[in-house]
């Protein structure tokens, strides 16, 4: 059975079609205020850095194709100002480790870096990437030599490999923090720390100390320091003189115009 509407239906149908009921209007957006000390991008380096190898899927990992293009558009940004870097890695990939604190060495702009809860092995270059690091009084960093998995063929040039890969871990460390290389060496050969393993844990102050870390902190004591180094930055930039600015008055004023 068909239903047909009557002639008033239709009408008020009609009349909602034409004179649509208005909808309550959405609250506006606030603006954006922008932070008069500076902008700053946050970087999370978190579970293990994930290199040319894909991890298990029940492992928390940093990939570091994720990273690189994150870093290359916060130093190409003109609207950032600093980076905030929050480690809580177990290491991992060495030769993304390397070059994600390679890039972050060289950004350009003030970097800050903060441990919590750890900074292990490939995390220690990153820690010290940063023009400034902190470490949380309770996180650890474990400083230990370089370890391959799989098969490893038993010859004098596995070793010479393994030791030139250790010397760029510890070239990078040394040459971004206080610390010498002959310390950093002996504190990752130590074989009384660790009971299964070679290296050294240290805690909290105990990075400090050795000079691998720069002060102990939490996230306050890192964003005022990031603060103070873009204030630092932007002082450091030169500024247009008056006469500068007469002359490039001047070449507009000067140049030909086009109909």
């Amino acid at each position: 059975m068909l239903y047909t509407p009557t002639s008033n239906e239709e009408e008020n149908e009609n009349q909602e079609q034409a004179h649509p009921t208005p909808q309550p209007e959405s609250p506006p957006i606030p603006p954006r205020i922008p932070n008069p000390r500076g902008v700053i991008q946050f970087l999370a380096i978190i579970g293990q850095i994930e290199g040319h190898i894909l991890l298990p899927p029940t492992n928390k990992a940093t990939k570091y194709e994720h990273v690189i293009p994150q870093l290359v558009a916060c130093a190409e940004s003109p609207e950032i100002d600093g980076l905030l870097i929050l480690l809580n890695t177990m290491g991992g990939d060495v030769e993304a480790g390397l070059a994600l604190a390679e890039l972050i060495a060289h950004l350009g702009k003030p970097t800050v870096s903060l441990v919590l809860g750890g900074g292990h092995s490939i995390g220690v270059p990153l820690a010290v990437s940063a023009q400034y690091s902190f470490i949380a009084p309770s996180a650890t960093m474990t400083i230990h030599p370089v370890r391959v998995n799989g098969t490893v063929v038993g010859a004098p040039q596995t070793y010479e490999y393994f030791t030139k890969t250790q010397d760029r871990v510890l070239d990078f460390v040394v040459n971004h923090s206080k610390i010498k290389h002959e310390r950093l060496t002996a504190l990752m050969m130590d074989t009384a720390t660790l009971a299964q393993d070679v290296g050294t844990i240290l805690i909290g102050e105990e990075a400090v100390q050795e000079g691998i870390i720069d002060a102990v902190g939490g996230l306050h004591d890192t964003m005022e320091k990031l603060y103070e180094l873009i204030a630092e930055s932007k002082q450091s930039i030169p500024s247009i003189t008056e006469s500068e600015q007469q002359s490039c008055n001047l070449e507009q004023a000067i140049q030909p115009s086009h109909p």
